[in-house]
């Protein structure tokens, strides 16, 4: 048995986003004569016009303005200006300024003073048909658009030319929404006592590495989600130290720290209940499928730190580039299913998307409620493993390194998760996995059709919100993937199932420092 340690902490996601979005403009055809200068023309409530800068020559501002080629101000004495002020007065048709004045006692331009105007004109339109207007006021009105006529015909031209400017802008602009999603891992990791498999001794080693992400999330229709992941890490596995991958970290991954693009994928809605998932590259299970441990499953950015407490074993027996799809049969239950080629890009024989190692999976989930998740899984593959367990269950690689030669094994593998959250501040979880691999042509002294049968299990406690917001604690206790039983023919090459039966024992406590740092 190997007792491993880590620690770790990671920042959050830094977030930030570009909207555009415009509101179609509309006209009301009446008696008076009327020009939309606001995306709606008819309101409730009192609008603000007078910041009408969008609206005035590039060169005014609030304190000096400057007359319009061949037209005077109008001053606050002029009639013109007191009539619009009466019925600004009349019928409350412009708000002012946020503390609650109206600044009456400057000049406007004629631009300006046709923008409250037009707004006026908009909020006493609202009033026709219910008490009417004063006759004395139809009067006043109709004296203010003939006078103004030549700046209310140009703002309806403003307005237009603004409006095909922006659906110009939103029919040629590549994404609506691109978001940008940062998050860094720096991880003090080692060994801190026990064995290797084969009974030597560990090396007692501690390292300190990172995994640094940046995620780009772009949609082009607010239902779609393009992924292009960028990964740098310089995060070894235990394997090689200790002889196992038991005791992995979920975030291991060893690049030199370069920069490569480490995920790209595509996904998007079919009607209402189907959503499909395209991967090029570094595609997994959780992309289309719950692995239902919501508290646990962080890809390593938060919850569990090890490959095995992270996600049920089966769960990693499919990777890489393919399709996956997930289906809504009605609210409490949907299916998944998905098939990925671990070497789709290589053409050459014996790669491929159907002609080398693959991942098939099916699941149905039932989810009675957000608290509560059950699911049935069941995967085919070939060429692939679990990547945790003993040496022997990973079984492929295991007679690879026995006998030198490339191993074909295939596995079905089945599996049954459960959620469950009983009170806000603590859930209950765990699985059960059963794999059956064989070889698909001999390989040394072993025959084709050999066979061997590994079980794994798991309970888990988690405690969201534990002495704080966004905090986490939690408690895995499981069986990493052990070989039960082996074949007629494994026995006589001297191989049989794994003796000992291995524990996993998990415990973290993440605390969120700030928004960013946890």
């Amino acid at each position: 048995m190997e007792f491993n340690w880590a620690g770790s902490w990671a920042v959050s996601s830094v977030l930030f986003g570009i909207l555009a979005a415009t509101q179609p403009a509309q006209a009301d055809e009446l008696t008076i004569v009327e020009v939309d200068a606001t995306p709606s023309a008819r309101q409730e409530n009192p609008i603000d016009i007078l910041d009408v800068e969008a609206i005035s020559p590039a060169d005014q501002t609030f304190n000096q303005v400057t007359s319009v080629s061949q037209l005077s101000d109008v001053q606050p004495t002029d009639w013109a200006f007191q009539a619009l002020q009466s019925l600004v007065e009349r019928y409350g048709c412009i708000a002012g300024y946020p503390d609650g004045t109206f600044r009456g006692d400057r000049a406007l331009t004629r631009y300006e003073f046709a923008a409250g105007l037009n707004a006026c004109l908009d909020q006493i339109l609202a009033q026709v048909g219910g008490d009417g207007l004063d006759p004395g006021d139809l009067d006043t009105i109709q004296r203010l658009q003939d006078d103004f006529a030549a700046q209310l015909a140009s703002l309806r031209g403003r307005v237009d030319s603004l409006e095909s400017r922006i659906d110009t802008v939103e029919a040629q602009q590549f994404s609506t929404t691109t978001k940008l999603e940062g998050a860094v891992i720096f991880s003090l990791y080692g060994i801190a006592a026990g064995d290797r498999a084969d009974g030597i001794n560990a090396d007692r080693v501690t390292g300190f590495g990172h995994r640094t992400r940046l995620e780009f999330l772009s949609s082009f229709s607010g239902e779609d989600q393009l992924l292009i992941r960028l990964q740098s890490s310089n995060i070894p596995g235990f394997g090689d130290a200790l002889g196992t991958p038991e005791g992995d970290l979920f975030y291991a991954d060893d690049n030199g720290s370069n920069v490569e693009i480490d995920a790209l994928n595509y996904s998007f809605p079919i009607g209402d209940k189907l959503n499909v998932v395209l991967s090029a590259n570094a595609g997994a299970s959780d992309d289309f499928a719950s692995t239902v441990n919501p508290f646990l499953d962080g890809d390593g950015n938060s919850g569990a730190l090890s490959r095995f407490a992270t996600r049920a074993s089966i769960f990693y027996l499919i990777e890489q580039s393919g399709i996956g799809l997930e289906y809504a049969l009605s609210d409490d239950f949907t299916l998944s299913a998905g098939y990925y080629a671990a070497n789709a890009a290589d053409s050459s024989p014996g790669a491929g998307l159907f002609d080398g190692p693959f991942g098939a999976l099916g699941q149905v989930a039932f989810h009675p409620s957000n608290d509560f998740e059950l699911a049935l899984t069941y995967l085919r593959s070939y060429g692939l493993e679990t990547g945790t367990g003993s040496t022997l269950s990973n079984f492929g690689s295991f007679l690879e390194n026995r006998f030198g030669e490339t191993a074909a094994v295939s596995s079905d593998a089945f599996g049954a998760q459960m959620s469950w959250q009983f009170a806000d501040w603590a859930a209950l979880g765990g699985w059960v996995g059963y794999v059956n691999s064989e070889t698909t042509k001999a390989i040394g002294a072993i025959d084709s059709g050999a066979e061997i049968d590994s079980w794994n299990w798991a309970a888990s406690l988690a405690f969201p919100d534990l002495f704080g917001d966004g905090n986490l604690a939690g408690i895995v206790v499981g069986q990493e993937p052990r070989v039960t039983n082996v074949s007629n023919s494994l026995e006589r090459a001297g191989i049989t199932d794994d003796d000992d039966t291995s524990l996993h024992i998990e415990a973290f406590y993440s605390w969120q420092v700030t928004d960013g740092i946890t």
